[in-house]
């Protein structure tokens, strides 16, 4: 059975950047962070059951609640990559560089992937990803100003 590996990292902005800021040791952390999903469970032909979603509602706006929001929609954004490898002769393996909006709703709004960056050229793999990334909902911002999110994955398939 074949398991993906997701490296995250995630970037909030209070408006577009003006100019590079040094980054915080928390941020820094967040790239050392791997998460692996592992499809095993559905090996027998019974459908894994989605666990419950995060309740947005009661958490704060912070990046470690946005990585937590991203890491329940993982599992949809594995599928995305799994659809591209089922059609590749090898392994496809790179970097996915996502941007998105969250508005003073929670909502996230405006993907996109980020040319720059981004290893993995696939025009299908972009449109399933920016889908999942549109249906995410987020803490709404303390400030109710709009957040812009930068979010790199990491993919690499894992025998």
């Amino acid at each position: 059975m074949l398991a993906i590996a997701f490296a995250v990292q995630l970037s909030l902005h209070a408006g577009p950047p003006a100019r590079k800021e040094p980054e915080s040791a928390a941020m820094k952390g967040m790239l050392k962070d791997a998460i692996k999903v592992d499809s095993s469970s559905e090996a027998d032909g019974g459908v894994a059951e989605k666990p419950a979603g995060p309740d947005v509602s009661t958490m704060s706006f912070s990046a470690d609640n946005i990585k937590k929001v991203v890491a329940y929609y993982q599992p949809q954004i594995q599928a995305c990559y799994e659809e591209t490898l089922a059609v590749k002769s090898k392994a496809v393996e790179g970097k996915l560089v996502t941007a998105w909006v969250i508005d003073a709703e929670g909502m996230a709004t405006r993907p996109r992937i980020v040319k720059k960056g981004t290893t993995l050229k696939d025009p299908k793999l972009h449109d399933c990803v920016t889908a999942v990334i549109s249906s995410m909902s987020f803490p709404r911002p303390r400030d109710k100003k709009p957040q812009p999110i930068e979010f790199p994955f990491n993919l690499k398939a894992v025998q």
